[in-house]
């Protein structure tokens, strides 16, 4: 039985590997596109519903403004590098809504949203490009596809664990499963979402420098968010990098995302 449980995993993973754009990271892709792109379209639809859109009209058009700007980039990115049919993958929508959450996402697809209460840390039109750089750079690695599978492969894990163990005792059973839980969660998922946060960061770079955006001011951005933030927590216990790993990070990826910068 261990044996037959060892292939199959052996043979999904073989075969559901892809490589993240520019950087080259492999990583696991269980969920069809179309499937991801269909729930992305629909949760997306509902989130803009419940939430009132920003009344801020001259902050909503920059938004917009800037959106455009880099998923251009990135559509003519895939057309130069042999990846034109992920263009498909993508209707991008830009959406600025009235609620002081110092927060931005990007669902697959390109469904963005900004929160109008990180307009006061992004600052002006270069600071918006940052954290849209970031967003896009998500949703074009397709982090949210890969944390899926992610989840689907430990929930496979979990039943794997339940079978090995059928001829243990109740209590031997329930503290390997208790074990198995906490090094899932602080072991791998944690972990890989900071993975996929840095990378973000990477791509975000080179994305904005495309679009003309100076990369340098990410570091300024990125201050602003640690002197805003409060009670963070430790970065062992978060999906996210600290602010100060995160900085020095960014500066590791300056010279790389500046041989891309067009004035």
């Amino acid at each position: 039985m261990k044996k037959i449980f060892s292939l199959i995993l052996l043979t999904i993973i073989l075969s559901a590997c892809s490589s993240v754009l520019i950087t080259g990271r492999k990583q696991l892709i269980l969920v069809p596109d179309s499937e991801i792109l269909s729930m992305s379209a629909q949760s997306y639809k509902e989130f803009i519903d419940s939430v009132p859109a920003s009344k801020d009209l001259a902050s909503t058009e920059l938004v917009k403004k800037v959106g455009k700007k880099i998923s251009s980039v990135v559509e003519e990115y895939l057309k130069s590098n042999g990846h034109e049919s992920e263009i498909t993958n993508y209707a991008w929508e830009f959406n600025l809504v009235k609620d002081t959450t110092v927060n931005a996402f990007c669902m697959p697809g390109g469904k963005v949203v900004f929160f109008e209460g990180i307009l006061p840390i992004a600052k002006d039109e270069t600071g918006i490009a940052v954290v849209m750089g970031h967003e896009v750079a998500h949703a074009v690695a397709k982090h949210s596809s890969e944390r899926l599978s992610q989840q689907l492969l430990l929930q496979y894990g979990a039943s794997l664990t339940d079978v090995l163990l059928a001829n243990k005792t109740e209590a031997t059973r329930t503290g390997i499963n208790a074990l198995y839980g906490l090094g899932a969660q602080f072991g791998v998922m944690l972990p890989y979402s900071r993975k996929h946060e840095y990378e973000a960061d990477q791509l975000g770079l080179i994305f904005i420098a495309m679009a003309g955006y100076d990369p340098n001011e990410a570091i300024s951005f990125w201050e602003r968010m640690a002197a805003s933030s409060k009670g963070a927590p430790l970065e062992f216990m978060s999906t996210h990098p600290s602010d100060a790993n995160r900085i020095a990070k960014l500066k590791e990826y300056l010279p790389e995302a500046m041989k891309y910068y067009k004035k």
